[in-house]
């Protein structure tokens, strides 16, 4: 067996079908079906049952799997030793965020790598977080920064906080009032449109809180959403770090939401099933400090988690298939 069969394996375990699966990684579907096979010929045993919706892995298969994303995991480490004594990075990184992210982190991450890795040069990319992570997923970024990813053996999550989405709206009043979600009721609302993530977690609290929301304009675009509020045209929800500075200069008013309070998790993420430069670890340890910092001042509200030790406990416990 190598690696590149063990690779396949996760990902034909993950989307459950080699055609996807060979989408993904561009690899012709006949090339990913024989290591499949061969894989199955060399361990005496079937790792998927194959029927006309697709493959599921099985008992053994998972088992397997196991293994191999601790292998992965162990190639990586070994890579990261070797390169351990290099002080100054190289070559050009791809790192993709979503909008929000991009507005806090472009500038502070672009201007700490200029200082210590000048021959590092950075394509940044912005996408909502499922277009992100498939594209982490198929080699296209080398570093994601995303929203409530779906844990996966081809992925590497590196949580970093639970961010807090607040009440936006034009105004005056600065950060600090607490209002039920159930006043979201009451107010017309822009929004973006379903399917968004912020989307639709706000219309789950919305169930949640027994209440229907009135949005007025959906838009997909973050520069949009802000305009629209500041012309009064409605409120929307947002975290507070991208408009940090409107609320200071009393542009905009941002509120806490209870009953329930809205949430998602911020992570890093970086690919499981291939090399991860210690570049690419370099920056996205970057972008954990400076959204650590930012949440020390109060920028970035929410609740911060511990990455490190989640990291570890990611490596002695992977996620079932």
């Amino acid at each position: 067996m190598d690696i590149s069969q063990l690779r396949t394996l996760a990902h034909i375990a993950e989307l459950g079908s080699v055609s996807k699966a060979a989408d993904r990684l561009n690899i012709a579907q006949p090339a990913l079906s024989r290591q499949i096979r061969l894989l199955e010929q060399e361990l005496g045993a079937y790792l998927f049952e194959r029927h006309g919706r697709g493959m599921v892995i099985t008992d053994v298969g998972r088992e397997v799997l196991a293994h191999a994303v601790r292998i992965m995991a162990e190639m990586d480490a070994i890579r990261d030793t070797v390169a351990a004594g290099q002080t100054s990075f190289r070559g050009s990184l791809s790192i993709g965020t979503t909008p929000t992210v991009a507005e806090i982190v472009t500038v502070p991450l672009a201007t700490r790598l200029r200082q210590d890795h000048p021959n590092l040069s950075l394509r940044l990319s912005s996408a909502y977080s499922g277009h992100i992570l498939d594209w982490l997923q198929r080699g296209q970024i080398d570093v994601a920064v995303s929203y409530n990813p779906n844990r996966s053996h081809t992925v590497r999550i590196v949580p970093i906080m639970l961010e807090s989405l607040l009440l936006i709206t034009a105004g005056q009043r600065r950060l600090g009032e607490t209002v039920p979600f159930s006043r979201l009721a009451e107010e017309e609302l822009v929004l973006p449109s379903p399917g968004h993530m912020l989307r639709d977690i706000v219309d789950d609290c919305a169930r949640r809180a027994g209440i229907r929301i009135h949005t007025v304009i959906e838009a997909d675009s973050f520069q949009t959403l802000i305009n629209l509020v500041r012309t009064g045209i409605g409120a929307t929800v947002l975290p507070l770090a991208p408009i940090y500075t409107m609320v200071e200069a009393g542009d905009l008013s941002a509120s806490r939401l209870t009953d329930p309070a809205p949430t998602r998790e911020l992570v890093v993420a970086y690919a499981a099933d291939r090399p991860v430069s210690l570049a690419a670890r370099f920056v996205g340890q970057t972008i954990v400090e400076i959204a650590m910092d930012l949440a020390r001042r109060g920028i970035w509200v929410g609740q911060v988690l511990e990455p490190e030790k989640d990291l570890k406990e990611q490596a002695r416990s992977e996620p079932s298939p």
